[in-house]
């Protein structure tokens, strides 16, 4: 800001005395760098700060968030998440995308040596949680009267199992008599097969998508998981060094087709 200066008296003497020019535009004048709107909250975002707030997130983060935690646009968080996937294509992180939150997560192929090192031991998942999971994942979001009806048995018990490690989650409730619960799947699936997100998944052969049709009453596609307003991504990524493609396998004598038709199944 420049100064004027004006005269003004000390007793019998006379003196110069600076004072603010009040002409001078406002705009000209610098911001404190600790101000609210100063230099570094002006700074725009970049991939790799993208990739630094999703490596020491704890949980996965909603687009909506990140933009409102950096002061940017939907479409410019947008924007550097499609540019982060691509630089991380061939690395030992990859990210994870479920509805509107996003992940960091280890790649598949690393799962083997990854796995040595954390000590944990796989999953596994009988044929009956195979064939139960294998149905939310292409039905969801699914409650188990229609789980139940797809594989012709209870299925009470293995859900619960599958809701216990994390594989199946609870999207909500449905608008029907009784309010059933909804089930679909989070962060924790995504990981443990590798997936990047729902759009990987193997495309079901048409006689089987007719079969979970036909038993559940319904279109046999993955349904967008939002709930009574809700987003269908349930789950904690949880330990990302145990992540996807070496955490899950089969029981013995797993071999049979993951989604089954409405003929009994028994459970494990």
């Amino acid at each position: 800001m420049s100064e004027a200066y004006g005269t003004g008296s000390v007793g019998d003497h006379s003196v110069d005395v600076a004072v603010p020019d009040e002409t001078e535009p406002a705009g000209d004048r610098r911001q404190a760098p600790d101000e609210p709107g100063g230099a570094e909250s002006g700074r725009a975002l970049t991939e790799a700060d993208l990739e630094a707030l999703l490596f020491i997130a704890e949980r996965p983060l909603a687009r909506r968030e990140i933009a409102s935690l950096a002061g940017a646009t939907g479409e410019r968080v947008d924007e550097l998440l499609g540019d982060l996937e691509v630089s991380l294509t061939g690395r030992g992180i990859r990210l994870v995308a479920a509805g509107d939150r996003v992940a960091l997560a280890t790649a598949p192929e690393t799962g083997g040596l990854v796995g040595r090192y954390v000590g944990g031991d796989p999953t596994r998942l009988s044929p009956a949680m195979l064939e139960t999971l294998a149905i939310v994942v292409y039905r969801q979001p699914v409650t188990r009267a229609v789980v139940e009806r797809i594989r012709g048995v209870d299925s009470d018990y293995v859900l619960r199992v599958l809701l216990h490690r994390r594989l199946v989650v609870e999207l909500g409730r449905a608008p029907t008599p009784g309010r059933p619960f909804l089930y679909g799947t989070g962060y924790e699936f995504l990981e443990r097969f590798g997936l990047a997100s729902l759009d990987d998944l193997p495309v079901l052969e048409a006689e089987i998508e007719e079969r979970l049709r036909a038993a559940g009453g319904g279109d046999g596609g993955v349904q967008a998981p939002v709930v009574d307003g809700n987003e269908g991504v349930g789950g904690d990524p949880g330990d990302r060094a145990g992540a996807a493609g070496s955490g899950v396998e089969a029981a013995p004598n797993a071999d049979a087709e993951p989604v089954a038709g409405a003929g009994p199944a028994g459970d494990a």
